[in-house]
């Protein structure tokens, strides 16, 4: 069996690739969908929402890098447009959301598909002893099923 730098299987890496592509695309997507959400917030909860929506693009943002970054680590190459992004995203693209309600679902739905994506990541991580790959899905899913406790939490005033 061939292995790359790192010691991993370069074919199992290679499909690792891919799913870490798809991944990254859809956080892309939910990067952007953020970014509007921020920026068309309106109401009287605007001032909490407004800064709770950047505080969650800056940490996307941080995991878009970590990701890409697993992608070179892994010795793939990460996506980088927008065709590409939407190409490969199952995410819902928020268009002119300025509704709190509506900002906060669109969190929660695109969170849940993320979540989809990291647990077969971290699936098929495990199974080729990809720790690297597995701990960083472990720490994402962790994090994301807190947001989505809080944001469901939100929503049910």
């Amino acid at each position: 069996m061939k292995t790359n730098s790192i010691g991993l299987a370069v074919q199992e890496s290679v499909v690792m690739v891919g799913s870490l592509n798809v991944l990254l695309s859809n956080f892309q997507i939910y990067y952007q969908n953020l970014r509007g959400l921020h920026w068309n917030i309106k109401g009287k909860r605007f001032f909490d929402l407004h800064v709770k929506f950047e505080e969650l693009y800056n940490d996307s943002q941080l995991k878009i890098d970590s990701i890409a970054e697993r992608i070179l680590t892994l010795e793939g190459t990460p996506l980088h447009t927008f065709e590409d992004y939407m190409k490969n995203s199952v995410i819902a693209v928020g268009k002119n959301i300025s509704n709190d309600e509506k900002s906060v679902q669109l969190i929660v739905a695109s969170l849940t598909e993320l979540l989809k994506l990291e647990r077969k990541i971290l699936e098929d991580s495990s199974s080729i002893n990809d720790e690297g790959t597995n701990s960083m899905m472990s720490d994402f899913i962790a994090e994301q099923e807190k947001t989505i406790w809080m944001m469901k939490a939100w929503l049910s005033e």
